[in-house]
C-alpha cells in the first residue's frame, strides 16, 4: 500500500490530535486511598488503549477507502479487519464491563 505524503501528514495530524484529546484527562492520586490510585491508573491505561483503538479505526477506514478506489479485494478485507479490530480496542472497557457485569 503506497500512501501519498499528504495522506501521511493528515494521518499523523489526526493521530496526534486523538492522542492529545485522550491524554487531556489528569490522573489525580490521593495518597490516603490506595484504591483511588489504582482506579486513576486504570483510567489512564484505558485512555491510552482507547487512543490506540481510535488510531487503528482511522487507519482501517483509510485502508478501506484506498482499496475501494483501487478495486483491491485483499486490501479491502484487511481494511475491514483493521476497522473491526479498532472498534473492539476502542470499546474494550465497555466490553469488559458487559462481561464482568
Amino acid at each position: 500500500m503506497q500512501l501519498t505524503n499528504r495522506t501521511k501528514k493528515i494521518f499523523a495530524i489526526f493521530s496526534a490530535v486523538v492522542f492529545m484529546l485522550c491524554m487531556a484527562t489528569p490522573a489525580f492520586a490521593d495518597t490516603n486511598d490506595p484504591i483511588a490510585v489504582v482506579n486513576n491508573l486504570s483510567e489512564f491505561i484505558f485512555g491510552l488503549i482507547r487512543a490506540v483503538g481510535i488510531i487503528l479505526l482511522a487507519f482501517g477506514i483509510v485502508q478501506v477507502g484506498l482499496a475501494l478506489k483501487s478495486h483491491d479485494a485483499s486490501q479491502r478485507a484487511n481494511g475491514f479487519l483493521t476497522v473491526a479490530g479498532g472498534i473492539i480496542i476502542t470499546f474494550a472497557r465497555e466490553i469488559l464491563n458487559l462481561i464482568m457485569g
